[in-house]
């Protein structure tokens, strides 16, 4: 039996030696191709994917494709699936790739077999978006195309994928301070419209997810609404930030019960308000409700949304609108409660505070007290507060000068978790110093006090440093401890004398904006220690020459010093700065080659 057992071994290794190396011919546009049989691929699927990575340039991107071989089983590279019966690339995902291309490869659009397709964050160039072919992914569910560079009227082959349950074709909304012109300068935008919304949804019924944000809907009057209810009937997720859209949000939409995410801010923004639409607090599902910069005004209704699930409802920005908080059915589901900027009271007594997983809390003048933070409990699930002091919503005036925050903060400083602070007109003394914890800190217009609390040292943790307008006197040295600060944008600040050297401490900064905020003198040579930078911009009274440190820099991809009052010769060193793509020393009093 052992010898039996033996030879069925020895015949086994030789039948997988054989299977592996053998070869089987497959016609590929008349010409053989050798392939072993192992191979789930299909020849000429591999061949289209071959052609469409020789249109891509690797200049920027975080990968070479290098899996992308002649001769490999393409359903074993990167970004690339397929079905394990029929060997049919279903799925090419090559989202944030940040690849390059003069417009989409006709390759592309031989694989039919397509289901799910992602080239989001890349450049795919807008030159033949309209002519593209889309139309001959009959199978497609799923496609987003967005931050992709692309431009002109949507595509109409796009609106006749009538198995699509997903659409993005959004440019999503950057906070330029996160970065300003570092990192984030690299997304690329969409520059898309779409003059009929009507036939652009006609015969998308099965979609579940819409997302065009930024998309220009100006031309499509007041039907998107009207649109959406009569030709999308299950979409759950719809999201139209930014689309200069117009008219009412259409009561034709309460017919949409399975909207689970709202987001329609930065809408609406002809000179007539439009009240709350009421008919959003009776969605069952609802989740996210994002109404900020929607120019509502009136009053909220007073009864609490019927969803249990409410985690998002942001309805800041919106000056005219007024009531009292809402009620929630249930508010220790909410993680997300913005009411900044808008005209919301509160009543007393207040609603017994269950919100124990609220993250991030934005908040109006009229509702910084301690009898309404207490209502709230200890919130120790709070990462992001943001406190909107200014009167009756008008940027010059803040707080009165007596008004005492130390309690504010006193409450503040409880939340141990907190990682983000935005203060909007207020006063406050060197208390925000003990808030060890920050790592974003936002000051708008916050000048009560003059000059900068030394205690912005403590601050260690800090990663982003936001300050626009308010401060004066000079910028104190203990900023220097701020060694693992990333983000720096300082504009319109009156600070005096000059910029500290100690600047050049925080070694770990990426991206520098300084924008006319009293700075004077020269620029300090230590700046040249900041070998991390990616981004600098820098306007305003610095005078003097530029350093020749600012050679060190080598990581720099933009470069502005612009209206300055910097003179002599560029120093030659600038060379050094091979990365750069933007560089601007334009009104200054600049010689030489």
């Amino acid at each position: 039996m052992a010898s039996i057992g033996w030879v069925l071994l020895l015949f086994l290794a030789q039948l997988h030696t054989l299977l592996s190396t053998s070869i089987a011919h497959r016609a590929d546009g008349g010409n053989l191709t050798h392939l072993p049989v192992s191979f789930l691929c299909h020849p000429n699927q591999a061949k289209a994917l071959l052609q469409l990575k020789k249109s891509f340039s690797f200049s920027r991107s975080t990968t070479r494709l290098s899996s992308w071989q002649n001769g490999t089983d393409c359903c074993l590279w990167e970004g690339v699936g397929c079905d394990p019966s029929s060997g049919h690339v279903t799925i090419l995902d090559l989202n944030n790739r940040r690849l390059s291309t003069h417009g989409l490869d006709p390759a592309l659009f031989s694989l039919i077999s397509l289901q799910r397709l992602d080239l989001s964050m890349n450049d795919i160039g807008g030159g033949n978006i309209r002519s593209a072919g889309f139309e001959r992914f009959t199978f497609l569910t799923h496609l987003n195309l967005s931050n992709s560079g692309l431009y002109g009227q949507i595509p109409p082959s796009i609106s006749k994928l009538v198995n699509l349950l997903s659409l993005d074709l959004s440019t999503y909304n950057i906070d330029y301070s996160l970065g300003f012109y570092g990192p984030n300068y690299y997304d690329y935008y969409n520059n898309l419209w779409e003059s009929s919304f009507d036939t652009f949804v006609a015969n998308l019924s099965n979609l579940r997810e819409l997302y065009l944000d930024s998309v220009d809907l100006s031309n499509s009057g007041e039907e998107w609404g009207t649109s959406l209810a009569a030709y999308v009937p299950q979409l759950q997720i719809l999201s139209l930030a930014d689309c200069h859209l117009s008219g009412p949000i259409h009561k034709a939409l309460s017919r949409l019960h399975s909207l689970v995410v709202i987001k329609l801010q930065e809408n609406f923004y002809e000179p007539s308000g439009r009240p709350f639409p009421e008919f959003f607090m009776d969605f069952p599902n609802l989740t996210v409700l994002q109404l900020s910069q929607t120019n509502l005004e009136g009053r909220l209704p007073s009864r609490p949304f019927q969803s249990k699930n409410l985690r998002v409802l942001d309805l800041s920005y919106n000056m005219n609108l007024s009531g009292h908080v809402p009620n929630f059915s249930n508010a220790s589901s909410l993680e997300t409660l913005r009411l900044d900027r808008t005209n919301f009271v509160y009543a007393i007594p207040t609603p017994s505070s269950n919100f124990t997983s609220l993250k991030e809390l934005g908040l109006n003048r009229n509702l910084i007290s301690m009898d309404f933070l207490s209502a709230f409990g200890r919130l120790e699930s709070l990462h992001q507060l943001d406190l909107d002091c200014f009167l009756d919503n008008e940027l010059d005036h803040d707080l009165d000068s007596g008004s005492d925050l130390g309690p504010i903060f006193s409450w503040i400083g409880q939340h141990k978790n907190l990682t983000s602070l935005g203060l909007f007109g207020c006063n406050f003394s060197g208390a925000v110093g003990n808030l060890t914890g920050l790592q974003t800190l936002e000051m708008h217009d916050c000048n009560t006090y003059g000059s900068m609390p030394s205690s912005i040292g403590n601050l260690t943790n800090l990663r982003n440093l936001y300050i626009l307008y308010g401060f004066s006197g000079p910028m104190p040295t203990a900023i220097g401890e701020l060694t693992n600060l990333r983000n720096l944008y300082i504009e319109g600040a009156d600070f005096s004398g000059p910029m500290p050297a100690a600047i050049g401490e925080l070694t770990n900064l990426r991206n520098m904006y300084i924008q006319y905020s009293g700075f004077s003198g020269s620029m300090p040579a230590p700046i040249g220690n900041l070998t991390n930078l990616e981004a600098m911009e820098i306007s305003g009274q610095i005078s003097g020459l530029i350093p020749n440190a600012i050679g060190q820099l080598n990581k720099l991809r933009w470069l502005v010093l612009q209206d300055c009052n910097f003179s002599g010769s560029i120093p030659s060193s600038i060379v050094n700065l091979t990365q750069l793509t933007m560089l601007d020393l334009s009104f200054n009093s600049l010689n030489g080659t």
